[in-house]
């Protein structure tokens, strides 16, 4: 990169692996700026990266054979160890859990850089410039939009409480309207309040009966259809 070694910190771990934004490689990336003033970061992983190329059964074969048990590793052996089957796909993942932690600021550029161990060739695959520019524009266009609905909230006119018109009714009341001349109404009478209902059975009083149709009858001689 041709930076000189007193101008930056290296931290190494397998895979150049970020498993969340709380990790143990968060909190020295946190230290690193914080105490010793980091100004950037850059996450470097390489090709052919033999994490990449194990899988999570032969994982647990090797750790079996150190006479680790299984029963005392965690469920999910990918989510743990931060497996994974792209070194590109990895590195762009590192760098966008590191740059939406809480524990890095706003202003630090955090870029994705992978190294070819054949060639020495040095791929810039994310550029962390551009993000915060990204970032600046999305922030300036909340801030634009913020401003716009509070001027029209100011631009409206000022509440008094003695201009609100509450209605008179209580809640609960109904009223029913006896008459209406040229669109207004004549009278209004408050309804009968109905009772409500119990829990015993309702009785109807004089019910109607619906007397029944006779059954058509066919003549002697008709044929009947199948």
């Amino acid at each position: 990169m041709g930076i000189p070694e007193d101008q930056f910190i290296e931290l190494r771990n397998a895979g150049n692996i970020v498993t969340g934004p709380l990790s143990s490689t968060m909190r020295s990336l946190t230290l690193a700026c914080a105490v010793k003033g980091g100004k950037e970061i850059a996450v470097i992983g390489h090709t052919d990266c033999h994490v990449c190329t194990t899988t999570a059964m032969q994982l647990l074969e090797k750790l079996k054979g150190l006479g680790v048990d299984r029963g005392l590793l965690p469920e999910n052996i990918n989510e743990y160890f931060g497996m994974f089957a792209s070194e590109r796909q990895n590195v762009i993942k590192g760098c966008d859990i590191i740059r939406h932690s809480p524990l890095i600021g706003p202003k630090v550029p955090v870029h994705g850089l992978l190294v070819d161990i054949h060639t020495g060739k040095l791929d810039w695959i994310v550029n962390g410039y551009q993000d915060l520019e990204a970032a600046g524009v999305r922030r300036d266009e909340m801030l634009h939009s913020a401003r716009h609905s509070l001027d029209a909230a100011q631009s409206l006119a000022p509440f008094q409480m003695g201009e609100m018109k509450f209605p008179e009714s209580k809640i609960g009341e109904e009223a029913s309207v006896t008459g209406w001349r040229s669109g207004k109404i004549e009278s209004v009478v408050p309804a009968v309040p109905v009772p409500m209902p119990h829990a015993s059975p309702v009785h109807v009083a004089n019910p109607v009966h619906v007397s029944v149709p006779p059954p058509i009858r066919q003549p002697s001689g008709a044929r009947r259809a199948k």
